[in-house]
């Protein structure tokens, strides 16, 4: 699901669900929020590097996870949206360095992440986008990390075509 190492001052973060492209569901996302409050407070940690396990860095929301949420109360799909943005905040708001190594497919809530590192290497082959678009869904949680990452014009464009 998510393993953490750590040696000689850098914390290897790495998304380890590559059956699904490393999609997030409740129990990554929450892992990976508890991950960079403990990151934020170690002392033996000075950069860390976030990246995918398999043929994918991350392809936002998981679609199971996404389909059992139509079932999900107001109150519920609310909580899940808040966990969301919590781990982007966490994330985003990290006093260590925060390095995306980018790979294969980097999709809706994987831009998010993308969007929340201070810097991002990215191999020739990544594909961003921004997938739920295509659902009818705007990308709003992660909107604001976007607009700042790369700008209102481009993010408008992009919000609009995936």
């Amino acid at each position: 699901m998510l393993e953490l190492q750590v040696a000689d001052y850098v914390a290897q973060v790495t998304l380890n669900r590559p059956e699904v492209h490393n999609a997030f569901d409740a129990e990554l996302v929450a892992r990976l929020t508890a991950t960079f409050e403990e990151l934020c407070e170690r002392e033996d940690v000075r950069v860390v590097v976030l990246r995918g396990a398999g043929a994918s860095f991350c392809a936002g929301a998981d679609l199971q996870w996404m389909r059992a949420m139509i079932n999900y109360s107001y109150a519920q799909n609310l909580e899940d949206a808040r966990a969301l943005a919590r781990m982007f905040e966490v994330i985003d708001h990290c006093p260590k360095p925060v390095i995306a190594r980018v790979h294969g497919a980097a999709m809706g809530g994987g831009v998010g992440l993308v969007a929340v590192c201070d810097l991002v290497l990215a191999t020739p082959d990544v594909r961003f986008a921004f997938s739920e678009v295509r659902l009818g869904l705007i990308p709003a949680v992660i909107a604001p990390y976007v607009v700042r990452k790369i700008g209102y014009g481009h993010a408008r464009a992009l919000f609009l075509t995936g």
